[in-house]
């Protein structure tokens, strides 16, 4: 909306400074602060609303004994995620950038559906929450309204989309695009259940979800600008989408929204996320991938993600079949997701937490090398 604002203010009254806001950079670093703000002014506020209502994490059986002592603490942080997300991005972009409009709608369609699931868990008192099949529906809903978009309406982004609409880059390959084709919507629903659930699944430990969120966001803001820059996405033989750079600006107060809020869910945690915020911040690094067409590098920049939903899967699934064939169920792991296994191999969680931080910023750094070595 400032972005408007001060483009009529630069035309109409030649107001000086005004046409600072024709330039993504500081736009970017004004959504980036500004989240921050938000973050550091809501934050206390709605912990103190949410101790005021006793809205508190159960003590969960799946987890180790040690966290047990967090039970009571204030959920549905996502709440402060969200606003410091989205107040921004609006304020900051250009809100009728078609890009801008489907990664708000994704974030905040996933925030409510997390919001609900934390809803039931916490205020009226179900264990489970929301149906795990209305969840996934939500998560469906969400992909298919981004994947159709793209796929039967890529025109209303710009002409440059249209020949990538159903295309991903391949990282470290000079010329490699692979093309989906008709699976291109099955594959959004899929990228988008995935990151949501991932990130989901990671938030378990204080601050370890909303720090890795922050490094993916911030990674995702460069590739986000070079994709929408002529002169850059030329220069690395990337596809150029005029109009993608403003995703750099959502990017960014994502990235400071989840660093204004890791300083409240840094070990101890005064809150968490819930559901409220890792669906929507999972569904929102899923639909920026989409958006970027850089699907296929989701596994090297998410890949803190990925390990801690592959091994939920894989003891899942070796305990079911050693379970049928011995008579038992065996555990390749101490307990999953894998931050628990290292929890029960007697490392202190923040220990856990930095050395997690320190293969995301690996992967962040692998990732942007993969536009220079192709």
């Amino acid at each position: 909306m400032l972005y408007y604002l001060f483009e009529y203010l630069r035309d109409a009254f030649h107001m000086p400074g005004a046409g600072l806001f024709r330039y993504l950079t500081f736009r970017a670093g004004g959504a980036a602060v500004t989240a921050l703000i938000i973050a550091f002014w809501i934050g206390p506020k709605i912990i103190r609303k949410l101790k005021e209502r006793q809205i508190g994490e159960s003590a969960k059986l799946e987890a180790p004994e040690t966290h047990r002592k967090k039970a009571g603490t204030p959920t549905m942080g996502g709440l402060i995620i969200l606003a410091a997300v989205l107040i921004p991005a609006l304020l900051f972009a250009d809100i009728n950038n078609a890009y801008v409009i489907l990664i708000i709608f994704v974030t905040a369609v996933l925030g409510g559906v997390g919001f609900l699931d934390d809803y039931l868990k916490v205020v009226k008192k179900k264990p489970k929450g929301l149906i795990g099949m209305y969840k996934v529906a939500g998560q469906v809903l969400v992909g298919l309204v981004l994947g159709g978009t793209i796929y039967f309406l890529p025109h209303l982004f710009d002409q440059t989309l249209i020949p990538y609409a159903t295309k991903s880059t391949m990282p470290f390959f000079k010329y490699g695009e692979f093309e989906f084709g008709v699976l291109y919507i099955p594959m959004v629903i899929f990228v988008i259940t995935a990151t949501s659930n991932a990130v989901n699944l990671t938030d378990g430990l204080d601050g370890l979800a909303a720090g890795t969120v922050a490094i993916v966001a911030m990674t995702l803001a460069v590739m986000s600008y070079v994709s929408g820059n002529a002169v850059w996405s030329e220069y690395l033989n990337i596809p150029f989408l005029r109009g993608n750079g403003e995703l750099s600006v959502f990017c960014s107060a994502m990235a400071g929204a989840t660093l204004g809020f890791l300083w409240f869910n840094a070990y101890p945690a005064q809150v968490f996320m819930g559901d409220t915020g890792s669906l929507a911040l999972g569904g929102a690094i899923g639909a920026l991938c989409v958006l970027i067409k850089k699907e296929l590098l989701l596994p090297t920049l998410g890949f803190v993600f990925l390990m801690e939903t592959a091994s939920v899967i894989i003891q899942k699934a070796y305990f079911k079949y050693t379970k049928k064939r011995y008579g038992e169920g065996r555990r390749v792991f101490k307990m999953a997701p894998i931050h628990h296994h290292f929890e029960m191999l007697g490392w202190d969680e923040p220990k856990i937490v930095m050395r997690f931080y320190i293969i995301a910023v690996l992967c962040m750094i692998i990732s942007l090398v993969s536009f220079k070595v192709r």
